[in-house]
């Protein structure tokens, strides 16, 4: 990952909605939701998290309302992720859509709020 120290073998993770996700899966299209309510061409780039605690902080801040939540798991090998800041963290955000195949494990959201 540019920019990053950090093994690049490292999974990655996204918030999705589980309809969004299963609709590009379902259809073995890329994945080009942002975050949520955006689009992959609106913000120019894929939220992601480098560990847990940045999925856990994401999800209170922008998903708390929402129940049907899955965690991406994400392979980064081949993609243009860039390790950025945002505030006072730093974030791997995805240049691209993901394909389905970086997908290497979906993880069900239930705890919520």
């Amino acid at each position: 990952m540019a920019g990053d120290s950090e093994d690049t073998r490292s999974p990655i993770f996204h918030i999705a909605e589980r309809t969004e996700w299963e609709a590009a899966r379902d259809a073995d299209r890329p994945y080009e939701v942002s975050t949520r309510g955006r689009t992959l061409a609106e913000e120019g780039f894929i939220h992601a998290s480098r560990d847990e605690e940045q999925v856990r902080k994401v999800r209170r801040a922008f998903y708390a309302d929402l129940d049907d939540l899955v965690l991406l798991v994400i392979d980064p090998t081949g993609l243009d992720v860039r390790v950025e800041p945002v505030g006072d963290d730093v974030f791997p955000h995805i240049y691209g859509p993901i394909p389905p195949s970086a997908v290497i494990e979906v993880r069900a959201l239930p705890e919520n709020r």
